[in-house]
C-alpha cells in the first residue's frame, strides 16, 4: 500500500549510489545478494536476542533491497535478477519471524502464523504475476521489472515497518506478529479476489431455444 509513495521519495536519493556502483562495474544480482548476506546475519542476531545489531542489519538489507533495482535499471533487467530479488526476499522474510522464535519459544505459535501468512501473500503474488505474464501484461506500477507487481494492503514498506517494530519492541513480538499476519490474510484474500474477477473466463454465448427452432 506504501510501497508507491515511498518509493518516490526514496529512488531519488538511491540513484546516485546506485550511479557510483553501477560505474564501478558492480552488478545488481551482486547488491542483492550482499543484502541477502546482511538479512541472515540479522537473522542469527536475533536468535541471539541481539536486537540493537539485528536492527542495523536489516535496515541494511532493504537499502540493497532498493538499490539493486536501480543499479539494474542502468546495467540492464534480467530475468535471472528478478528470480533473485524474489527468492531471496522470500527466504529473508521468513527467516525474521523463525529467529525471533528461536529467540524465546514462547513466540513460537505467532511466528509459525505469520510465516503461514507470508506463503499466502507471497503464492498469491507469484501466482499474479505468473497469469499476468501468460497474459501479456509484464509491468505494474514499479516500472520496468521482470516480473508483475500487483500492489497489495500488505508490501514491502509495511513488512520493513513490523521488522522495525520487532527489533524495538521484541517484548510486544507476539501481540505484533498477531496483528501483522492478520492484515497479510486480509492482503492475500483482496489479491485472490481480484484475480477471481480479472482472470475469469468470459461468459459463454447463451445457448440456442430449441422452442424458437421448432416454431420456426
Amino acid at each position: 500500500m506504501l510501497d508507491r509513495p515511498i518509493r518516490r521519495l526514496i529512488d531519488p536519493l538511491l540513484e546516485p549510489p546506485a550511479r557510483w556502483i553501477a560505474s564501478r562495474g558492480v552488478s545488481a544480482n551482486a547488491v542483492t545478494i550482499i543484502g541477502f548476506l546482511l538479512g541472515i546475519v540479522s537473522c542469527a542476531a536475533i536468535a541471539g536476542s541481539h536486537y540493537g545489531v539485528a536492527l542495523v542489519l536489516l535496515l541494511g538489507n532493504r537499502l540493497a533491497d532498493g538499490l539493486d533495482g536501480c543499479v539494474a535499471r542502468r546495467r540492464g533487467v534480467t530475468d535471472v535478477g528478478g528470480f533473485l530479488d524474489i527468492v531471496l526476499d522470500i527466504l529473508f522474510y521468513g527467516g525474521v519471524p523463525l529467529s525471533f522464535a528461536i529467540a524465546d519459544n514462547n513466540r513460537m505459535t505467532a511466528a509459525s502464523v505469520l510465516n503461514y501468512s507470508f506463503m499466502a501473500t507471497s503464492g498469491s503474488f507469484l501466482a499474479f504475476a505468473v497469469i499476468s505474464a501468460k497474459r501479456g501484461v509484464t509491468s505494474g506500477w514499479g516500472g520496468k521489472k521482470s516480473f508483475y507487481y500487483s500492489v497489495g494492503l500488505m508490501e514491502g514498506t509495511e513488512t520493513v515497518i513490523f521488522f522495525v517494530l520487532f527489533c524495538l519492541l521484541p517484548t510486544h513480538f507476539n501481540r505484533l506478529a498477531w496483528t501483522f499476519a492478520g492484515l497479510c490474510w486480509l492482503t492475500a484474500l483482496i489479491r485472490i479476489a481480484t484475480a477471481v474477477v480479472l482472470f475469469a473466463p468470459p461468459s459463454p454465448p447463451p445457448l440456442p431455444n430449441h422452442d424458437e427452432e421448432t416454431t420456426l
